[in-house]
């Protein structure tokens, strides 16, 4: 087996990835099996695997508070939902053999660890899969600055940046056509073109550590394990 390029890397997926292909909400057993199989097999290479997962396919706090809920409790519900969907890959990782521990920013002491950074990094030194649940665990903070935080934290090489599409676009490739993909960009680029892959502080946290990004599909059958190895999948963000 070709070496992977990475040692440790945090995997940042949105909550979408769980549900169907076809949209919707809820956990898709299909979709969390395949996730599963798709870690497995990363985390097989010998490389040490942080997870940050969203919650878009229970609830997102950003849009509960749209319409019309309190934005701190729409957020306080939206890192339950992250929670939940970290429970959900927790047992479908541990199915398939992988020893996994989710640790979270709120202190839910009966279904998972409080996030101690020492403890995330000893985890991972033991071969163990770690998620992070619960974001930040404070409100008006994505998951996406949540993965940009802990990757820095537990000095992860990379961000791998699961999304629905093949990478970054110049517009939604689902709704234009003619829409052009980026290989590489750099965070300036990123946040000059109002790219929305990742939100501003995610990004600005990214380019202050100079903390590389790799975004792709996590769909397409051995992508984690394609980027790992070094293939140019998806786009990569970094100082360029």
């Amino acid at each position: 087996m070709d070496k992977p390029i990475y040692d440790r890397v945090l995997l940042k997926l949105g909550g979408e990835s769980l549900a169907a292909e076809n949209g919707g909400f809820g956990i898709d057993q299909e979709a969390l099996t395949g996730i599963a199989a798709e870690v497995a097999e990363a985390k097989n290479m010998g490389v040490q695997i942080a997870i940050v997962i969203g919650g878009g396919n229970i609830l997102r706090g950003a849009t509960a508070s749209s319409l019309g809920m309190e934005r701190v409790t729409a957020d306080y519900m939206g890192m339950l939902a992250t929670v939940i969907n970290s429970l959900a890959l927790q047992n479908a990782l541990e199915g398939q053999g992988v020893p996994t521990r989710v640790l979270t920013a709120l202190d839910i002491r009966q279904v998972a660890e409080p996030y101690v950074r020492r403890r995330a990094i000893r985890h991972l030194e033991k071969g163990r899969v770690v998620i992070f649940g619960a974001g930040t665990g404070n409100p008006y903070f994505t998951t996406d600055t949540a993965a940009s935080l802990r990757a820095i934290e537990i000095e992860a090489e990379v961000i791998f940046k699961a999304t629905k599409v093949d990478g970054v676009y110049s517009a939604d490739p689902m709704k234009d056509s003619q829409a052009t993909k980026f290989t590489e960009l750099s965070y300036i680029d990123l946040l000059n073109k109002g790219l929305k892959v990742m939100d501003s502080t995610s990004v600005s946290l990214c380019m202050d550590n100079k903390l590389p990004m790799v975004i792709f599909n996590v769909r397409q059958k051995d992508s984690i394990k394609r980027v790992l190895l070094g293939e140019k999948i998806g786009t990569t963000v970094g100082a360029n």
